[in-house]
């Protein structure tokens, strides 16, 4: 039972460090008194507003129905309730009836952990899948008809993510597209020589200028592609670039590889060309697409296709948005990469060194040296030691490819297997062999190893972490503290910041965004590409940096390319590569909500929607969203019925809140939005709305007053712990693969209570979680769910 201490000592510890004075002396019957004062009234059994009745003489037995009381925490804690309008007690009382409710909870759950019900299988989700494989065979920058997009369904998700385990699971269809991956994957980590020959085509995006330097291309270069992808052989590979626009004068187009140039060629103003080398070649009448062989080793290659900068001064069309850059130069349409043809053999590549842990000199080592290529690949893969069954389930495969092609074949064939082997495809877990149905038991090292690895990594343990959980010293004093700091270093820690912040905060619901191209002429993709990499590198410069969360509502600073800063309106920044900028006092761009990702998302695409915004701030920087809107809720009217005049969007929220139904909602809603209104669909500032200026001033439920972005900020940073809770709660969630539950709330305000010893440090909350009895413990499940789960 040792291993049962630590979660349960890291609850009380949390909870009764933390309880302040006036809490501990709150009673029962002065809590039951405030709640029978200002909130049986609306909660009777009579009237039980919102579904929700609450008996003052049940404050006796608080845990008994903790369910019932974590909501109203929750609705106190948001200053939700009582609504506006209603009696309201003052502060002290209203703060020690939640914090009485608090404590009666954290100390039952203290006293008996819960951590939840997960499924015995859970499959990897497709990013984790990618990170796997990428750490399994050394496969990174796959070519573009083998991007994961294409090889894997689309995961589902809930509340926003998409590692909830219970979502995760395989239909006939999908283990098709399984078994295909396996195969595609297989064979260019090895380098199959029969494999046929790919055809890649890069198309630029519509908008996207072309008279500026590309981000990775060499300095001196303009427009054009840089593309990382994987060559399968060394070989002969073939380009087709294909043109748009026009140009005056010959351009040079240069072709290199890993930064080295591999090729350059003259195009003329006319199209035709001019090749020192009399490798390329161009279509009919010289108009055609150019085309180039070039040698190239296997293995991963940064490709770049770009023109050579001329001397003279550019003009300025080439950086407007939405003329594709083009202007008086040439610009690159497509670039095509196909082959390899006349190859020369597989090469020395990062996948076959990670692959080939032997070589067989004579015929004899070939089945020895297959074993030993194959346990080492299933130690990682499996993600725990390997038994001679789990060897010799392969080997059929191996030795029916090695008679195909040789021993390469029969190890890409073994591969091939391993990748759909539900020990790869699934974290399996497993009870103690008796235990009952319901009880709760630490996971194993084993088992714990993966959670961690899968949690800060988005994949496998790497050897390190292992060895550590084969010799069961995970649990070990300072051990596992140590292991989560050095992974967060780790670069491959980004999986969890990027990964983790982009589905708390919806930030991939950018992607399908199409903003009226009349009223937000400045948007083009090259901007939204840039609003998300803002978002990105901002979030993983707070969370990985280790400086408190709340830097991501208050950082003074902001990551932004020459694109942005145009939009943003920031001097002296040029070309494509992002980089830091501090942002002057008292600019509205710093944090999260000033950034154009957020701004954009929360929009529609005419105009913007305080409602949307004020509900995304309610739901993922403060954890209290608002109930779905009733049925059949007209649109809104933005212009006046009897003139038709256009309102402000404040005059047409006020219009259209009118209805009682609606109204207390949008309380809540509505006035942060409003405090938001300065930036426009696509988060350019603006001071007036429909001609008129911008009223951005804000009022909170519970009476908290604010004036526009600044403001909402500060209103937001007076009440910490509930932001810092918001992210605790998201965290937790991704990181045990369920949604949280009623029952989760005590470990939450648990970890908070740590991290703000810890100034709320992003590592302090991924260690709350990974000290938490649902991240080290489990319910064992029924015999019915396990059977289930087994087929």
């Amino acid at each position: 039972m040792a291993t049962l201490r630590l979660p349960i000592a890291f609850i009380v510890l949390a909870v009764s460090a933390s309880l302040p004075l006036s809490a501990q002396t709150t009673t029962a019957q002065q809590a039951s008194a405030t709640v029978g004062r200002y909130c049986a009234t609306c909660h009777s059994a009579q009237l039980h507003t919102a579904g929700m009745v609450l008996n003052p003489a049940a404050l006796n037995s608080v845990p008994a129905d903790a369910e019932r009381w974590e909501k109203v925490v929750r609705k106190l804690r948001g200053g939700t309730m009582p609504p506006p309008g209603a009696p309201r007690p003052d502060a002290v009382t209203y703060d020690a009836l939640t914090t009485y409710l608090e404590t009666e909870l954290d100390r039952t759950a203290a006293a008996k952990p819960n951590p939840g019900k997960l499924p015995l299988f859970h499959r990897l989700t497709g990013a984790e899948y990618k990170n796997a494989v990428r750490d399994l065979l050394a496969l990174e920058a796959l070519p573009k008809e083998m991007d994961y997009s294409l090889l894997l369904p689309q995961d589902n998700s809930s509340s926003g993510f998409d590692n909830i385990a219970d979502l995760l699971f395989i239909s006939p269809t999908a283990m098709e597209s399984y078994l295909g991956a396996a195969e595609k994957l297989s064979r260019l980590a090895i380098g199959d020589p029969t494999a046929p020959e790919m055809v890649n085509i890069y198309r630029m995006p519509d908008e996207q200028p072309q008279g500026a330097r590309v981000e990775e291309l060499p300095v001196g270069t303009r427009g054009g592609l840089a593309v990382r992808s994987h060559f399968p052989l060394d070989g002969e590979y073939r380009f087709k670039v294909a043109f748009a626009g026009g140009s005056k004068v010959d351009e040079k187009l240069e072709i290199t590889v890993d930064g080295e140039r591999v090729h350059l060629a003259t195009v003329s103003s006319g199209r035709g060309r001019e090749d020192p080398d009399g490798r390329g070649r161009v279509g009919p009448g010289g108009k055609g697409p150019f085309e180039v062989s070039v040698n190239i080793k296997a293995g991963p290659r940064l490709i770049g296709v770009s023109f050579i900068e001329r001397n003279e001064i550019r003009d300025d069309e080439v950086l407007r948005p939405r003329m594709r850059g083009y202007g008086p130069q040439l610009a690159i349409d497509t670039v095509t990469i196909s082959g390899p043809y006349n190859a020369k053999g597989a090469g020395d590549t990062p996948s076959r060194k990670r692959i080939f842990v032997c070589r067989p000199a004579t015929a004899a080592e070939e089945e020895p040296c297959a074993r030993k290529i194959i346990s080492a690949l299933e130690r990682r893969a499996y993600r725990r030691p390997v038994a001679a069954s789990d060897v010799q389930t392969l080997m059929p495969f191996f030795t029916t490819g090695k008679a195909e092609g040789g021993f390469d074949m029969g190890v890409q064939r073994a591969v091939q297997r391993l990748l759909v082997s539900p020990q790869f495809l699934f974290r399996i877990e497993r009870d103690p062999m008796g235990a009952a149905a319901g009880s709760v038991h630490p996971v194993s090292d084993l088992e714990l190893a993966s959670r961690l690895s899968f949690f800060i990594w988005g994949s496998i343990p790497d050897d390190q972490l292992l060895d550590l959980a084969v010799q069961k010293k995970l649990r070990a004093p300072g051990v596992l503290e140590q292991q989560v700091r050095r992974m967060l270093a780790d670069a491959r820690s980004s999986s969890l910041t990027t990964n983790f912040a982009e589905q708390w905060l919806y930030l991939r619901d950018i992607e399908a965004k199409r903003p009226n191209e009349i009223l937000f002429a400045d948007f083009d993709e090259t901007l939204r590409a840039a609003f998300r990499k803002e978002t990105d590198l901002f979030v993983d410069s707070v969370l990985r940096g280790n400086g408190s969360v709340l830097e991501l509502l208050s950082a003074n600073y902001t990551f932004v390319n020459e694109r942005l800063a145009q939009h943003y309106g920031i001097p002296e920044i040029h070309g494509s590569e992002f980089r830091r900028v501090t942002l002057p006092a008292g600019s509205p761009r710093g944090g999260l909500l000033g950034q154009g990702s957020i701004l954009t998302i929360t929009s529609y695409a005419n105009r913007t929607s305080p409602v949307n915004r004020g509900k995304w701030v309610l739901e993922n920087l403060l954890a209290t969203p608002p109930p779905p809107p009733p049925p059949n809720v007209p649109a809104l009217k933005t212009e006046a019925g009897d003139t038709g005049k256009p309102l402000t969007m404040r005059e047409a929220m006020i219009r259209h809140r009118a209805d009682p139904v609606c109204a207390s909602c949008h309380a809540r809603m509505d006035p942060i939005g409003f405090a938001m209104e300065n930036f426009d669909g696509v988060g350019r500032w603006r001071d007036h709305d429909s001609g008129n200026p911008i009223d951005a001033s804000g009022v909170f439920p519970g009476g908290a007053k604010f004036e526009g972005m600044a403001g909402l900020k500060a209103a937001l940073l007076q009440r910490p712990d509930q932001f810092v809770a918001t992210i605790a709660e998201k965290l937790l969630m991704y990181g045990i693969g369920r949604n949280v539950q009623y029952f989760d709330q005590p470990l939450v305000r648990a970890i908070v209570r740590e991290s703000a010893r810890n100034h709320y440090t992003f590592a302090s909350l991924v260690l709350g979680v990974v000290k938490s009895a649902p991240f080290q413990m489990r319910e064992v499940q029924p015999a019915k769910a396990v059977n289930a789960a087994a087929r």
